[in-house]
């Protein structure tokens, strides 16, 4: 894990953010982001569709210039040395546009050329990132047969074929199955490993909780909590005692757990709390419902995890997490449905992904 040095200056970070805005008409995508990523780490951007994770990787990335604020990758800021950035940054977007007539080698042979890396060393390198991402055997077969999961590896190793010292992976997991998943997780410790610093969005917790040094989770295109998973749990404090009851019994169920701590979002159909006094608590609660004449179908007592830093953070359930747990919509501590104002996974004025 990467340590935070306090005499850092700007440059000295490989992605650097003070301030970052970008407006579509009215609508504030991105709205005063500060981003500071250290060397060597993975660093994990966390929020729901909409939120501003992409636009803002698209404007680290140079391929949205911003509306205001300023930002500085390997050094270089993202405006007036655009060039520079790209030569040594990586990117592998949520939805990069792969020729699928072409193959895995004449792809891999294309970007090696448009980074001007000599002939001579684009079959070794292009030979080398197909054994790296598991695509050797599928080298010379045209990407229209590939998988989603064989698309994303070859996306992966597109965006290494110039050796970058920054990663940009935009949701890179999102649709693909378990093992996939699981493979494209070891690469990039594989490649943190190497000392390549890596920025990573995405909707899944546990992705951000495996992977991630830092995390920092953004909400309406503002950055609400920031630091090490291990310390935002901290932070968190009670566990969440969840329970299930008769759609009939909710109102009067959550009436008993509020004298046992402050409510917390919950899996539509359930109820949550913090239970200010600890585990401990879960007789007395368990015995309050009963009393009360509560059919309780369901009770789990979960520890502090990255899920209840982002309810507490936003008052709602990222849904990434509950769609891979198999839970239904998410919804607020009061019932609602935690669905946000602003239309998710576009921005309204232009139709662009946020």
């Amino acid at each position: 894990m990467a340590v935070m040095s306090g005499t850092n200056s700007n440059n000295d970070y490989p992605i650097y953010a003070e301030g970052l805005m970008r407006h579509f008409g009215d609508v504030k995508a991105v709205d005063g982001v500060d981003l500071q990523v250290n060397a060597g780490e993975v660093f994990g951007f966390l929020g729901p569709n909409g939120a501003g994770k992409s636009t803002t990787v698209r404007m680290l990335t140079t391929l949205l210039r911003p509306t205001a604020g300023v930002a500085r990758v390997a050094g270089f800021d993202v405006v007036k040395d655009a060039d520079q950035v790209r030569r040594r940054i990586g990117v592998a977007l949520q939805d990069a546009a792969i020729d699928p007539l072409m193959t895995g080698h004449e792809l891999l042979a294309l970007q090696a050329v448009l980074y001007g890396i000599p002939k001579a060393k684009v079959r070794d390198r292009s030979r080398e990132l197909l054994e790296r991402v598991g695509l050797t055997g599928a080298a010379d077969r045209r990407v229209g047969t590939y998988s989603g999961g064989m698309r994303r590896r070859l996306d992966l190793a597109l965006s290494l074929i110039h050796q970058p010292t920054v990663l940009f992976l935009d949701e890179p997991t999102t649709g693909l199955d378990p093992m996939s998943r699981l493979a494209l997780w070891e690469e990039v410790r594989r490649l943190n490993a190497e000392g390549t610093t890596v920025l990573l969005t995405t909707q899944y917790l546990e992705e951000a909780d495996q992977l991630a040094d830092r995390i920092a989770i953004i909400d309406h295109g503002k950055i609400v909590r920031q630091g090490e998973p291990r310390e935002l749990k901290a932070q968190v404090g009670a566990p969440t005692l969840v329970i299930t009851v008769p759609t009939g019994q909710l109102d009067q169920a959550r009436e008993v757990l509020r004298s046992f701590g402050e409510l917390r979002p919950t899996a539509e159909g359930s109820l949550g709390v913090g239970l200010s006094a600890g585990a401990e608590a879960v007789p007395a609660v368990v015995r309050s419902l009963d009393d009360a004449g509560m059919q309780v179908q369901h009770l789990e007592l979960n520890e502090p995890s990255l899920d209840d830093v982002f309810a507490e953070a936003t008052g709602y359930r990222l849904e990434g997490a509950a769609s891979a747990s198999g839970l239904p919509q998410a919804q607020g501590a009061e019932g609602g449905t935690g669905k946000r104002g602003r239309k998710r996974g576009t921005n309204e004025t232009t139709g662009e992904s946020a």
